[in-house]
């Protein structure tokens, strides 16, 4: 998949076969749209093309900009998208001044002249443009005058509930993560570096890594105890995170730490892929050192179970 980041890097097509849109972890709503682009591009000969947008507009231009997180990284979605078979990717930086483009002038600025797109795919319902003035019916009313063919593919459904990443975030913070993958096709991921923390856990036959997220937009999932599977350096790795203050030792401030099973090497500065498996229960206070000990034991059993270990 060929990445360009901006218009300024992007080689207009003789044949694009276009969809835009944020495609906040690239779920299976998301899937069945770039499915139907590349039919599309592969019927007509053409390109597959891919615009989206970072920041996330929401972050831009809406009040709760700083309370949004998202599901993916951008270097998250390009690998996701790079994974749907894309040929080409349009990654157009979003800021207000942009948001003020009305639909026409994104239309013939960024489909027409930067881009030369002659099918245009888009999804169930989707808006563009300022006050996103842009419809369906607006294209279909033009398609001659534009030159492209416009197609909306049907909003789709998963057991009658329909696919957005704003339930599939809210599926997260509610640690129902389960869920979370079944509207995503996969497990949920989360990638973060591994810092000295307090290093109690060693004290008490549990040592973890502390991990660091850099994407402060990054969703993390609710506080709670989960079963996971870790990627290390082409490894997948089976244990148990912790998501949480530690509020029996005293804790101050969330952490995420992860207890890697059958494992002893010095991994601090190393990078891990946490892949959210199962929620195993809620994060809770105990009365002293050993019986967390005996919960910790509780819990290695039952993460061990879910992983097949």
């Amino acid at each position: 998949m060929h990445v360009s980041y901006g218009v300024d890097q992007f080689r207009r097509l003789p044949n694009a076969v276009v969809t835009s849109g944020t495609f906040d972890g690239v779920h299976l709503g998301h899937q069945k749209i770039l499915t139907r682009l590349r039919e599309v591009a592969e019927t007509t000969g053409g390109a597959s093309v891919v615009i989206t947008f970072f920041p996330h507009p929401r972050m831009v231009v809406s009040a709760d900009s700083k309370e949004l997180k998202l599901l993916s990284t951008l270097d998250e979605k390009i690998a996701l998208l790079a994974q749907q078979g894309v040929d080409h990717l349009l990654v157009i930086p979003f800021t207000r001044d942009f948001s003020l483009l009305t639909s026409e002038e994104f239309i013939q600025n960024i489909l027409i002249e930067t881009i030369g797109t002659k099918t245009l795919v888009i999804g169930y319902d989707h808006r563009f443009g300022r006050n996103r003035e842009g419809s369906f019916e607006y294209l279909s009313a033009n398609a001659d005058r534009y030159g492209f063919q416009i197609e909306e593919i049907p909003r789709q459904d998963l057991e009658h509930v329909a696919i957005s990443s704003t339930q599939i975030r809210a599926a997260l913070l509610a640690g129902r993560v389960q869920q979370a993958a079944q509207f995503l096709g996969r497990n949920y991921t989360l990638t973060g570096m591994v810092v000295k923390g307090r290093q109690l856990g060693r004290t008490i036959g549990y040592p973890t890594a502390n991990l660091e997220i850099h994407e402060d937009y990054k969703l993390v999932p609710a506080l709670g105890i989960y079963a996971v599977r870790v990627r290390w350096r082409g490894h997948v790795l089976g244990g148990m995170l912790s998501i949480g203050t530690n509020p029996t030792v005293g804790g101050i401030g969330r952490t995420v730490e992860v207890y890697l099973f059958d494992f002893s090497q010095d991994i601090y500065g190393e990078k891990l892929t946490l892949e959210f498996v199962d929620w195993m229960r809620a994060e809770e206070k105990y009365d002293g050192l050993p019986a967390l000990i005996e919960q910790l034991k509780r819990d290695e059993v039952k993460a061990r179970e879910i992983l097949g270990l």
